[in-house]
């Protein structure tokens, strides 16, 4: 009868070649995983790619590897394994969740998984990583180059002239490796140093010091007095203090919560680049993180990139505020750094000082800060003036001297930077504004000054540029209202950064308002979870930098310009019969208010 009979089952057909017999992949597709690890003994950098033969993502990345295999087969040994199929080893001893797998291992060390993007060009990158974790910086050129990519940077500085192997520099490559396997987009980048005189460069003098390189925060020499010197360590304390200014986000098609857990941190602003992650130079990614350095440096005291710069200039002298009665001609060669930013400030009539004195001189002064390069001061602009007048008229300084011809200073420090401390000189003047203008040039040039007594004793006589007279000296400084300088400081409109390669994901611009007959594929939107509401930058400009500033800047300022968008697709306008109506923004009032039913 039925209940008796016994359930038939199909046997699993014997499995297949994935790989052509022709390919340089090695293809064990009955699941030899013992012949895969002795394959590996003979060769320095292995990839296995664990497959299924049925999974379409494996048959999809099938020619990417293929194609890198073609590329680099001649330094890599390429290996498929079939983790499928029952009878195999790999299924018995391997319990993936998802396929494919790629793995990569360096001489011994491994496994180094892969979980980027199945692209042949993301994939190669990758494995050139691993193949070399380290950049070898012999020259000032090199290094140069190194410090001044977007990507966090850890330096390491090994005297090789002793020995072929100097102590530390194994565990030191080792963590670069390891970096890897934490970080597998591979956003930390690792250089070895090999000349004393350009480890000097970045205050390295020891052999087997490690240093991390950070744009805009003071960059940090790894503690060995605190740490153990290790692999594991030194990798941690890398990413644990990486300065990350702006974000690649690359999800990887299936769910997931990867965009959603970083547009909750706050407003986001995404950018869609098309990126060659194997291209030698990317102009507009670097357009792209410079501004992303403006608005991330807050520290306005301190220009962005002063390794760098005193780098590229090694004859400028280090600024230094403790000599305050240096003279310099505007006749020579004017330093702008040489000087503090000053401003003619006329005091309103409710003011506590007004009182005694009308005319204040308010300028911004630079102390040498400890640092392990060299503090350069930035050119003088509006809001470093806007910011002293701020903390001028908080602090209500009350000078001494009643109405009289002595000018009288004081100074108080920045709220903003330790490196900075404004100094004021107020003295009386003639009421009428007309004996003023005709005065103005002579006011501070009366020699009797008088301090009070919290105040430093500063010489005022000497010429000093004004605010106004700055576009003289720094003819490509222009004037406006905001500046993107710090300004993800300054505002409680804070945007994250975040970058998204529109060959792989232009269907998210798509969904967030991108012409579909952009062929350029570059994009940016503004999005505000919390506010429910996001911003696109015009589509009929070019994504340049001057662009991306004004669009963070309209939309930090209290009352922003920018027209909320809102998301509708002219191509759902159908006008057949449907028994479910889907409204959109451009058909709710029709539908909704002037429909019968």
């Amino acid at each position: 009868s039925c209940s008796r009979a016994k359930d038939v089952t199909m046997p699993a057909k014997l499995p297949v070649n994935f790989f052509s017999t022709r390919s340089p992949v090695i293809d064990l597709f009955r699941g030899q995983l013992d012949y895969a690890e002795h394959l590996r003994q003979d060769s320095e950098i292995v990839l296995y790619f664990f497959y299924a033969p049925w999974c379409g993502q494996s048959i999809a990345a099938r020619e990417e590897i293929e194609h890198v295999a073609s590329r680099l087969s001649d330094q890599v040994l390429f290996v498929a394994v079939n983790c499928w199929w029952n009878q195999g080893k790999c299924r018995k001893q391997k319990h993936f969740f998802y396929f494919p797998v790629i793995h990569l291992y360096h001489r011994s060390f491994g496994p180094i998984e892969y979980k980027g993007p199945m692209s042949a060009v993301y994939i190669e990158k990758f494995v050139r990583r691993v193949m070399t974790p380290l950049l070898y910086i012999s020259s000032r050129s090199k290094l140069l180059d190194f410090l001044s990519n977007y990507e966090p940077g850890v330096l390491g500085y090994f005297e090789f002239n002793a020995s072929p192997q100097p102590p530390g520099y194994l565990t030191f490559f080792t963590s670069a490796l390891h970096s890897l396997k934490k970080d597998y987009l591979g956003t930390i980048r690792f250089g070895v140093i090999t000349d004393k005189r350009v480890a000097e460069e970045i205050s390295l003098v020891h052999s087997g010091s490690v240093y991390l390189h950070r744009h805009v925060n003071t960059s940090l020499i790894y503690p060995n007095d605190i740490m153990n010197f290790t692999a594991e360590n030194i990798c941690k304390w890398a990413l644990e203090n990486r300065e990350m200014l702006i974000r690649w986000l690359r999800p990887h098609g299936g769910k997931s919560l990867l965009l959603n857990n970083e547009l909750k941190k706050g407003p986001a602003l995404l950018i869609f680049i098309p990126y060659n992650p194997l291209a030698e130079i990317h102009p507009l990614l670097d357009e792209i993180t410079k501004v992303a350095l403006e608005y991330h440096n807050c520290n306005k005291s301190q220009a962005a990139e002063p390794d760098l710069q005193h780098l590229q200039d090694s004859d400028s002298p280090a600024f230094d505020s403790s000599v305050p009665n240096a003279h310099t001609k505007l006749s020579e060669t004017f330093s702008i750094t040489k000087y503090p930013c000053c401003n003619t400030v006329v005091l309103p009539q409710w003011h506590s000082i007004s009182r005694t004195h009308n005319v204040c001189e308010l300028c911004i002064n630079q102390t040498l800060g400890v640092k392990p390069n060299k503090v350069h001061v930035p050119h003088c602009n509006f809001l470093e003036i806007e910011a002293a007048l701020d903390s001028f008229y908080l602090q209500e300084r009350t000078f001494f001297q009643v109405i009289s011809n002595t000018i009288e200073c004081s100074n108080f420090l920045s709220f903003y930077s330790p490196f900075s401390y404004y100094t004021a000189c107020c003295r009386t003047v003639n009421r009428h504004f007309l004996s003023f203008i005709s005065s103005e040039k002579t006011i501070f040039q009366t020699p009797k000054v008088a301090f009070s007594s919290h105040g430093k004793k500063d010489n005022t006589q000497h010429s000093i540029p004004h605010i106004e007279d700055r576009n003289w000296f720094i003819p490509d400084l222009h004037i406006s209202g905001t500046n993107i300088t710090g300004l993800s400081c300054r505002t409680n409109k804070t945007l994250n950064l975040y970058l998204l390669d529109s060959n792989l994901f232009w269907i998210y611009a798509e969904r967030l308002g991108a012409s579909r007959s952009n062929h350029l594929k570059e994009f940016a939107a503004i999005v505000d979870l919390k506010e429910e509401v996001h911003y696109v930058l015009d589509q009929n400009q070019s994504l340049v930098g001057s662009t991306l500033e004004n669009f963070i800047k309209n939309f930090s300022i209290l009352y922003s310009p920018l027209k909320r968008h809102l998301v509708d697709d002219p191509s759902l306008h159908f006008h057949e019969q449907r028994v479910i109506t889907e409204v959109t923004t451009h058909t709710f009032h029709d539908t909704v208010f002037l429909s019968e039913k």
